[in-house]
């Protein structure tokens, strides 16, 4: 068995760790949101906020100090977050060892791929709304960049953003705005995937008979389309088999029998479950 003693004082007042927009009430708290995380950190967790955190809510002077030049001379984040991992003890030096190595192969990455994979990250929770607000934001900084002539990464980066957001307002049920995005990726980097998405998307929005006539016209492209028929046919199938699906096949044969009550009740379960996931993914 592991004991691990507490370093500091626990906080009154919690840590909300920027880019992860995670609450931390000590310093164990802290040091586990940075392992866990690590690939989303960016230079903005080292701020005086976090400083006089550490100092005033957990009573670590001395961490504060140490931490201070690095906060002032630009010092690097990997060595930032070591010294947290190290002074706390909260992991191994092996296990902190692997933090700082994530942190310096991620200090390669631009800012808008770092911002990018925050934002993936919201799409993960199912923060969809966040997420579409946020994919906005980081095209309009890709154009403007583009049009001052910033260096930017690759084309791919642009179709994964494009793509994403897609995903996200799929998680939606905006099936026709998720569509374009997947085409705008496929146009970006060419990507088969991102024109197999399309394809589905397309296929949520369309009626039976618009989506033959819509297929019909693509005859380039016609593997796509028989190859997404059949992953939906093998979904369907593997849907049928599932807990859920039985659930409702075994209400609809109740509906007209002698307990309706125990039907709508259930009935009003299962809707106010959808609710709820629905606004949590539209929630800020």
């Amino acid at each position: 068995m592991r004991v691990s003693i507490c370093v500091g004082n626990y906080a009154k007042t919690p840590y909300c760790i920027p880019g992860l927009e995670m609450n931390a009430y000590c310093m164990e708290e802290l040091c586990y949101c940075l392992k866990e995380n690590a690939f989303l950190l960016d230079t903005s967790l080292m701020n005086d906020g976090l400083l006089h955190w550490i100092e005033q809510e957990c009573g670590l002077r001395e961490l504060a100090r140490a931490l201070h030049p690095l906060v002032h001379r630009q010092g690097s984040l990997s060595a930032f977050v070591r010294l947290i991992l190290d002074y706390t003890g909260f992991y191994t030096p092996e296990e902190s060892a692997e933090v700082e190595q994530v942190l310096r192969q991620g200090a390669g990455l631009s800012r808008i791929e770092k911002k990018k994979s925050q934002v993936d990250y919201l799409v993960k929770k199912k923060k969809y709304l966040s997420a579409v607000r946020e994919y906005d934001n980081l095209t309009a900084r890709w154009h403007e960049m583009e049009r001052e002539g910033e260096p930017l990464p690759a084309a791919a980066c642009l179709s994964s953003i494009l793509h994403n957001k897609g995903v996200a307002l799929t998680g939606l049920m905006l099936y026709d705005r998720a569509a374009q995005c997947f085409l705008e990726a496929f146009e970006t980097d060419g990507d088969p995937d991102c024109y197999r998405d399309y394809l589905a998307a397309m296929r949520m929005t369309l009626s039976e008979e618009d989506y033959v006539a819509f297929a019909a016209e693509r005859t380039e492209n016609y593997g796509y389309t028989l190859e997404l028929e059949k992953e939906l046919e093998q979904i369907l199938g593997e849907w049928e088999q599932q807990p859920e699906y039985l659930l409702l096949n075994s209400r609809r044969a109740r509906r007209g029998g002698a307990d309706r009550q125990s039907y709508y009740e259930e009935g009003d379960r299962l809707i106010q479950a959808l609710k709820d996931g629905y606004r949590n993914s539209v929630s800020n």
